[in-house]
């Protein structure tokens, strides 16, 4: 039987959770406790924004997401945006057959309707459940055969361990709309572009650019789901120019700005 519960938290709307699965409701900027399960599971945000943070780093799963975790593996949510969180823990014949790390994939309208049935709580109320278990393995598979890791490169922030780079990070993430050179930060936090070069290269695998370009479009996506409009957006996360900021988000997300925000709710505008 589910156990659904009203949290005293001022973020936490509703929480439904069972054997199989579960919903949690959030308002904008929800989070849940750090966790891990025995059981491997997915995450999809029906509505809103969500943030899958791990010990290798963040990853964020907007509308066209779904985010897996191995069994086993330490993470927490987070909500942008009002959100309506589903969960589906998977069956471990079927989870054998994903990654052994956490990953995003591309989300079909497909998996997206067997996420919804699955996690519908209004079928968990006391009544028999519709699915038995046969009909829960057949639709898992179902849902894992219609998922595919994103062609473009996933929307992913690594988190740092060297000190110089965590202090880097820090810098960005309060000010991800400024044009400072690392050559600048990098006076600020005693250490020579050369170095944090390497070290960007050798620890995160990437650039400079490509680092802070991810974390500006991270950024946006929270804005977006907090209902800012594209230009306040693109201005906001380092872009003069909004058609700039419409070429580098399509890249990522394979929909421009405005089509994402388009084909689902807003939160509320916060002040």
């Amino acid at each position: 039987m589910p156990a659904r519960r009203q949290s005293s938290s001022s973020h936490i709307v509703t929480s439904t959770v069972w054997p199989t699965g579960g919903r949690h409701v959030w308002s904008s900027g929800g989070s849940s406790s750090v966790q891990s399960h025995d059981r491997g599971h997915l995450v999809y945000a029906a509505t809103g924004v969500l943030t899958v943070h791990t010990a290798a780093g963040t990853s964020v799963v907007p509308a066209n997401r779904v985010a897996w975790t191995p069994a086993g593996s330490t993470h927490q949510h987070r909500a942008h945006g009002d959100t309506d969180m589903r969960i589906v823990f998977l069956p471990q014949s079927v989870a054998a057959r994903l990654p052994d790390r956490p990953a995003v994939f591309l989300t079909t309208g497909v998996a997206r309707e067997v996420i919804l049935a699955l996690t519908d709580p209004s079928t968990r109320d006391g009544a028999a459940d519709p699915y038995p278990p046969a009909a829960r393995r057949r639709l898992a598979r179902v849902l894992v055969d219609e998922l595919t890791e994103p062609q473009e490169q996933p929307l992913y922030l690594p988190d740092p361990r060297d000190d110089r780079l965590q202090a880097l990070a820090r810098l960005l993430a309060a000010d991800p709309g400024s044009s400072t050179s690392m050559a600048e930060l990098g006076v600020r936090i005693g250490a020579s572009s050369r170095t944090l070069s390497r070290l960007l290269r050798s620890e995160l695998g990437m650039t400079f650019y490509e680092w802070r370009t991810q974390l500006r479009l991270y950024r946006a996506l929270l804005l977006l789901a907090d209902g800012h409009d594209v230009t306040q957006t693109a201005h906001a996360c380092g872009w003069t120019n909004p058609s700039g900021f419409i070429t580098a988000f399509t890249a990522v997300m394979g929909s421009t700005p405005g089509r994402y925000q388009a084909r689902r709710p807003l939160a509320p505008r916060r002040p």
